[in-house]
C-alpha cells in the first residue's frame, strides 16, 4: 500500500496520485501557492481518492471558502464509500468536524487521534500555530499549551522542516527567543522557500527588536513568494509595520494598497481585515495621518466578510475599524453579539476601541487594563496583540500618565520595537 511522506496510508494505488497528494501538503505545510491545484491533480490522477478530495477541501476552507469547502468534503465523503483504511477514516471524520465549524469540540478527539498518530500531519496542522484550534480555543494559558502540545510531538518529527517552523513559533510565543531561533533556523535552512518558515523567522526578528534585520530579510524573500500564497499578506504586514517603524511611511503605504487592503490582498479574509486594521491603527498612533476613507473601507469589508460575531480574533479588529470609521450601530452589534469562547474579552476591547475613537481616553483605559490580562485568549501572535499594548500607550499618554506607559513596556514587552510606536513616546 502507498504511503505519504511521513508513513501514513493512502487508500490509491496510483503512483501518480500518491506524488502530487504529497506535493500538494508539502505546498500546505509550507503556506505556499499551488495547493489546491496539486490536489485536484491527485484526484484527476484516481477520481476515487478520498484523502485527496479531503485534503482539497481543507485547503480551501483555510482560504475561508466555506462553501467550496464544504462541496469538496461531501466529494471526500462520497468517494469513501467505496472503502479507506482506519487512518483515513478518522482523517475523514476530524477534518469534517473542522471543515463544519465544530473543530473546538473536536479537539479531543483530535488529541486521542495524534496520541495513536503522531505523524499524521494533516491532522495535526489543524493544532499548530495562533490560528489554530488551539490558538483560538480561547483559554487562559493557551501559549503554554501550544508549546507543549508541539514539545510532546517533537519526538516524533525529528528533523522536519515543517515541525520545527511550528515548534520555533510556539517557543517564541511563550518568550523562549534563544530556542526558537536556534529551531526556526534549522527549518528555513532544510526549506528556505516555505511561507511558513519565512514567517516565523520575521516574529523572531519582531520578538527580539531586530527592525532593520527583519525588514532587510523579508522584503527580499517575499519578492520570490506567490501572491496566491496564503501567508502573502500577512508577511507584507510585517513589511509594511517595520517601514513605518524606520519611517518610511511611503512604503508603509504603498506595500498597504498593492498587499494588504481589500480588494488588493487576495485571501483569507480574516488577514486582510485583521492586517489592515491593525497597520492603520499602529500608523495612527505613530503619529501618521490615516485619512477616514481608509477606515470605511475596512468597516465595510469587515462588516461583508464577518457579519456575524463569531471568531475572536477577527471580532475585536472588526469593532477597532468600526469605531474608528464611527460606525456605532456596527460596533454595538459586536458588543452585543460577540461570542465564542472569548466573547468577553471580545466585547471589553470593542468597548475599549469605541471608548479610543471617541476620545474618551480615562474610560478606554478602563475598558483596556482588564484586557491587557486576558487578550491572549483571542489568538494571534504576541506581535499582531501588541495593537492593544499599543492603544493602551496611546490612552495613557493622553491622559498624562507617561511615567505609566512606560513602566508597561519595560514589564510587558522590554525586547520589542514598542518605544517609537506611539507618538510622544521615544
Amino acid at each position: 500500500m502507498l504511503t505519504d511522506r511521513y508513513g501514513n496510508t493512502l487508500t490509491t494505488g496510483s503512483a501518480a496520485a500518491r506524488d502530487a497528494y504529497d506535493e500538494g501538503l508539502d505546498l500546505f505545510l509550507g503556506a505556499n501557492a499551488g495547493v489546491t491545484e496539486a490536489f485536484e491533480r491527485a484526484i484527476a490522477a484516481d477520481p476515487g481518492f478520498a484523502l485527496a478530495h479531503l485534503a482539497r477541501a481543507r485547503s480551501l476552507h483555510m482560504r475561508g471558502r466555506g462553501r467550496e469547502a464544504r462541496a469538496g468534503l461531501a466529494d471526500a465523503r462520497k468517494a469513501a464509500e467505496a472503502g479507506v483504511s482506519a487512518l483515513e477514516a478518522a482523517q475523514l471524520a476530524l477534518m469534517g468536524d473542522v471543515i463544519e465549524g465544530r473543530g473546538g469540540a473536536a479537539l479531543p478527539a483530535i488529541r486521542a487521534h495524534l496520541a495513536g498518530n503522531p505523524r499524521d500531519a494533516f491532522v495535526a496542522q489543524t493544532c499548530m500555530g495562533v490560528f489554530s484550534l488551539i490558538g483560538f480555543s480561547g483559554v487562559p494559558g493557551r501559549e503554554a499549551e501550544q508549546l507543549a502540545f508541539t514539545t510532546s510531538l517533537a519526538p516524533h518529527y525529528g528533523d522536519d522542516w515543517w515541525f520545527l517552523s511550528q515548534h520555533a513559533f510556539a517557543q517564541m510565543e511563550c518568550g523562549q527567543t534563544g530556542p526558537a531561533r536556534q529551531t526556526i533556523t534549522r527549518a528555513f535552512e532544510l526549506n528556505p522557500v516555505s511561507g511558513n518558515s519565512a514567517h516565523v523567522k520575521a516574529h523572531l526578528h519582531y520578538e527580539t527588536g531586530e527592525t532593520r534585520e527583519g525588514l532587510a530579510f523579508l522584503d527580499d524573500w517575499r519578492r520570490g513568494y506567490d501572491r496566491a500564497s496564503l501567508l502573502h499578506c500577512h508577511v507584507s504586514w510585517h513589511v509594511a509595520l517595520w517601514s513605518l517603524e524606520e519611517g518610511d511611511v511611503e512604503t508603509m503605504w504603498s506595500v498597504i494598497d498593492a498587499d494588504i487592503f481589500p480588494g488588493a490582498a487576495v485571501e483569507p479574509a480574516i488577514n486582510i481585515l485583521t492586517d489592515s486594521a491593525a497597520i492603520l491603527y499602529r500608523a495612527q498612533l505613530a503619529g501618521v495621518e490615516v485619512p477616514e476613507g481608509r477606515w470605511q473601507a475596512v468597516s465595510d469589508y469587515a462588516a461583508q466578510c464577518f457579519p456575524k460575531p463569531a471568531i475572536a480574533f477577527a471580532d475585536a479588529h472588526a469593532a477597532l475599524a468600526h469605531a474608528m470609521a464611527g460606525q456605532g450601530e456596527r460596533l454595538e452589534k459586536v458588543v452585543r453579539d460577540a461570542a465564542g469562547p472569548a466573547g468577553d474579552v471580545v466585547k471589553v476591547l470593542a468597548e475599549g476601541f469605541g471608548a479610543l475613537a471617541a476620545g474618551r481616553w480615562e474610560e478606554a483605559v478602563g475598558h483596556l487594563t482588564p484586557a491587557l490580562r486576558e487578550h491572549a485568549r483571542i489568538g494571534g501572535s504576541r506581535a499582531q496583540r501588541d495593537l492593544i499594548e499599543h492603544a493602551m500607550l496611546g490612552a495613557l499618554l493622553r491622559v498624562g500618565r507617561e511615567g505609566e506607559a512606560r513602566r508597561l513596556i519595560a514589564m510587558r514587552r522590554p525586547s520589542s520595537s514598542m518605544h517609537g510606536a506611539v507618538a510622544g513616546l521615544q
